[in-house]
């Protein structure tokens, strides 16, 4: 957490064809609803950005939000991250001109770290969000994988992240395989170690299932951000605020139930956990009232 910087709150929509879907560990995706409806209602309630990510481009080798991320962008105005299946300088403008402010780069940039440099030329640093999914090991040490956790690189996460840095992006977005969607917390452990390498910002993905994680990976381990899925999406539509509209594909049973909830994770919303970052002394975009 850079000092005088105010912590930003993500929701992270993770999309599969027209639906935001949810899983664990990047697993057993379970549709949600439509993700503009979803998108509609945290920028309403004080979002601070959006991260759109398509967890099924690797399939088909290309990014398909392109009229996801445009019906979006004619709704709210904060900054939109969109990943998944960004390849190329070109796939980045296509991406950029669809109403994207950022977009996050993964299995392109492992392949290739140049891209890195030559899309922060092009866009600006601050444009150029890098995605590392890491894993521990039994050895303690962690490594970056791609395609949602599924493909091994062998690339230790501490020197990729050094080396993100020098080649020019402007964020890391950190998530932790292990803890994704459990909400067991986050990897405090892997945040601090990346955070403290680095003087780029971290935002902090996987694993929250009470206000108390996002706090202690913000004040121990020293996260400029915070990407939220499950506590959000749950409590969207255990309020009936989500709209229930969605497409007949996918893992549709869960909505089709209407519980809004799972396992471990308390439902919450972005205005309780700004105020409860707010009165622990955490700075926010947050209006006392």
């Amino acid at each position: 957490m850079k000092k005088g910087v105010n912590i930003r709150i993500i929701p992270r929509l993770d999309i599969k064809g027209p639906n935001l879907v949810k899983g664990i560990h990047l697993e057993g995706l379970r549709v949600l609803g439509k993700p503009e409806d979803f998108a509609k209602r945290y920028y309403e309630m004080g979002a601070d950005e959006l991260l759109y990510v398509d967890v099924v481009a690797s399939l088909y080798n290309r990014n398909s939000l392109h009229d996801i991320i445009s019906r979006t962008a004619k709704e709210i105005f904060i900054p939109m991250t969109v990943g998944g299946g960004i390849r190329t300088i070109d796939d980045i403008k296509s991406v950029l001109r669809a109403g994207a402010d950022k977009v996050a780069l993964n299995t392109a940039a492992i392949k290739n770290p140049e891209i890195i440099r030559e899309a922060a030329t092009i866009f600006g640093s601050s444009t150029v969000t890098i995605a590392i999914e890491a894993i521990k090991q039994p050895n303690g040490d962690y490594l970056a994988y791609t395609d949602n956790g599924r493909e091994f690189t062998g690339v230790e996460v501490l020197d990729w992240a050094k080396k993100i840095e020098s080649l020019g992006a402007g964020e890391i977005l950190l998530t932790s395989i292990d803890r994704e969607g459990t909400g067991l917390g986050f990897d405090k452990e892997l945040t601090k170690r990346i955070a403290a390498a680095v003087s780029i910002p971290v935002v902090a993905c996987g694993g929250p299932g009470k206000l108390e994680h996002i706090y202690e990976v913000i004040h121990e381990s020293q996260a400029d951000a915070v990407a939220i899925a499950s506590m959000l999406h749950y409590d969207l539509i255990g309020q009936g605020n989500a709209s229930a509209k969605y497409e007949g594909e996918g893992n549709t049973e869960f909505l089709k139930k209407k519980t809004g909830t799972f396992g471990k994770i308390t439902n919450t919303n972005i205005s309780a956990i700004k105020k409860y970052l707010f009165e622990h002394d955490i700075p926010c975009r947050y209006r006392n009232e």
